[in-house]
């Protein structure tokens, strides 16, 4: 049997003053961790249910490497628990993706667990897009991405600071460096900051909303939708 392709979705111990503190406030620290832990059982919980659909081999990779075994009996059984190694996200994406293609997968997809939305026809839009393409982006508001999808080794892709308005720029500029081909998906968003929040309450209104029930409900439940 040819090995699957691999979903890895990144992921923290959902602790108060460790997740979300950019929507603090007027959030609390606790509510920030709170709203964190709703949106990854969310993620996991969609993960599951459509990566064998997809024929993706689902990974959970966790950071710090003492949150495994907490989330490890936290997510569906289908996820393979890995511990997150490098010292920076951009070495921890780049390991990721290096052994994953190591180990024979064909098409190695990454994403986030702060993006609830994130759903099965945008993950298929990548996978279909790595057919023609070295690297599959799809972009968020804010000058990032909430999933890259790589087929060649991609040393050197991350390679360039995390977390600000230039990554999808950033990354598309290190591609052409490497001679890889890029496909640009439609824009999504992650929840990074209170102002989200708005975002996210619009997108419940479609048919993405039914992709995070445990937020929703969470958010309704402190009147914040």
């Amino acid at each position: 049997m040819s090995p699957a392709d691999v979903l890895v979705v990144f992921a923290k111990a959902p602790r108060a003053g460790e997740v979300k503190t950019r929507m603090c406030p007027p959030l609390s620290l606790e509510e920030a961790a709170e709203f964190y832990a709703a949106m990854l059982d969310d993620v996991l919980e969609a993960t599951a249910r459509f990566a064998p659909e997809l024929g993706l081999s689902p990974v959970l990779a966790v950071h710090p490497a003492q949150a495994c075994a907490a989330l490890a009996r936290r997510a569906p059984t289908v996820f393979r628990v890995v511990r997150q190694r490098g010292a920076s996200l951009s070495e921890r994406m780049e390991w990721a993706v290096r052994e994953a293609l190591a180990a024979g997968a064909p098409r190695v997809l990454l994403r986030g667990s702060d993006s609830p939305t994130l759903d099965r026809k945008a993950v298929a839009a990548a996978l279909a897009a790595l057919e023609q393409h070295d690297v599959a982006l799809r972009p968020d508001r804010d000058g990032g991405y909430t999933l890259v999808g790589v087929r060649r080794c991609a040393a050197r892709l991350f390679a360039h600071p995390m977390s600000t308005d230039r990554v999808l720029a950033d990354t598309l500029e290190k591609a052409r460096e490497l001679g890889f081909s890029t496909a640009v998906g439609e824009t999504g968003f992650d929840v990074d900051t209170a102002a989200d929040l708005r975002q996210l309450r619009h997108a419940q209104r479609g048919e993405n909303g039914a992709n995070c029930p445990r937020t929703r409900a969470w958010l309704s439940a402190k009147n914040l939708v």
